[in-house]
């Protein structure tokens, strides 16, 4: 566990599974991730891999599909009982069809970090600094991740993933954002505006709770999905979110020869997606308060190529 604002350590680490799925590696080390295009690699994140754009399937959690709510770990219910933050205020979900490298267990490690999380009232969590750093000795391992305008293996990569579940369910909460950062190019489990890359040292998401009251968060990984929510003593707001697409930009098709393919013989590697610049905000309504849009804030997106393999 990871408490701010108290000293006291609650929760324990899970044991960590390992999730490699050798047929995604084997393509991958074929050259599958091995595309670029032109442009600085600003906004780079552990962001996990970009395609398979029709299995990803990530929105709000609903309080009796939570992986523990039949048994509620002893750790959670300890901290809701000392917290009276027993309430769910907001959960989301996002899910890893197709894990490359060991994403999987890079989520699960981050997931376990983050469980037990006390925010206190007024306290900014820093979830670089929760989860970071993403080196071997604090469990993590190579997983793929934006960098330089391409598809790489990164220590933690795939950890964005939790932190985009986090950012979500803390705006379904009322949490005030206090930073948070999109990738450099669309992901697939979440909507353009709505995710939350990491980068250790440079790209982090900051919350802050303002209600006079501490928020519990817990999470963990469960089959090919990850799932946080934040439990509290108030009644949660009803969030409405707003998103205006001010510029799309055409993805490009990359073409290249793959001497293993018969000729005439074609398949996609990468599935691309167009950038977009898209501005954010949410309306936020507490129950008998008049309702407060807030504005989150406008996103560039560069376009994702769409990469194709021929038989020569």
């Amino acid at each position: 566990m990871i408490v701010i604002g108290l000293p006291v350590r609650l929760a324990r680490l899970w044991r960590a599974r390992r999730h490699i799925r050798a047929a995604v590696l084997v393509a991958l080390v074929l050259g599958a991730a091995a595309w670029a295009f032109s442009g600085r690699g600003a906004g780079e994140g552990l962001c996990g891999w970009p395609g398979a754009l029709a299995a990803a399937k990530s929105g709000p959690a609903y309080e009796d599909e939570l992986p523990w709510a039949r048994t509620p770990p002893p750790e959670l219910v300890q901290l809701q009982q000392a917290t009276g933050a027993v309430r769910l205020v907001g959960a989301f979900r996002v899910q890893f069809p197709a894990p490359l490298y060991e994403e999987s267990e890079n989520i699960a490690v981050a997931a376990r970090y983050l469980a037990g999380t006390v925010l206190q009232p007024g306290r900014v969590l820093s979830v670089n600094a929760f989860l970071g750093p993403y080196t071997a000795e604090r469990g993590y391992r190579a997983g793929p991740s934006y960098a330089g305008g391409r598809v790489v293996p990164s220590m933690g990569g795939g950890v964005c993933k939790v932190s985009t579940a986090l950012y979500n369910a803390a705006v379904m909460a009322g949490v005030t954002v206090v930073e948070r950062h999109p990738h450099s190019m669309p992901v697939p489990y979440a909507p353009p505006g709505r995710d939350a890359a990491l980068a250790w040292g440079y790209k982090d998401l900051r919350l802050r709770v303002d209600a006079d009251t501490p928020i519990v968060i817990w999470a963990a990984a469960h089959a090919d999905s990850v799932y946080v929510a934040l439990y509290g003593s108030y009644d949660p707001p009803r969030v409405e979110w707003h998103q205006e697409v001010l510029d799309r930009t055409p993805f490009p098709t990359v073409r290249r020869p793959n001497p293993e393919l018969s000729p005439g013989e074609e398949r996609v590697v990468i599935q691309g997606i167009e950038g977009v610049t898209v501005r954010t905000a949410v309306t936020v309504a507490y129950p008998g308060r008049p309702a407060e849009r807030r504005e989150l804030g406008t996103d560039r997106y560069r376009p994702l190529p769409h990469v194709v393999e021929y038989g020569p």
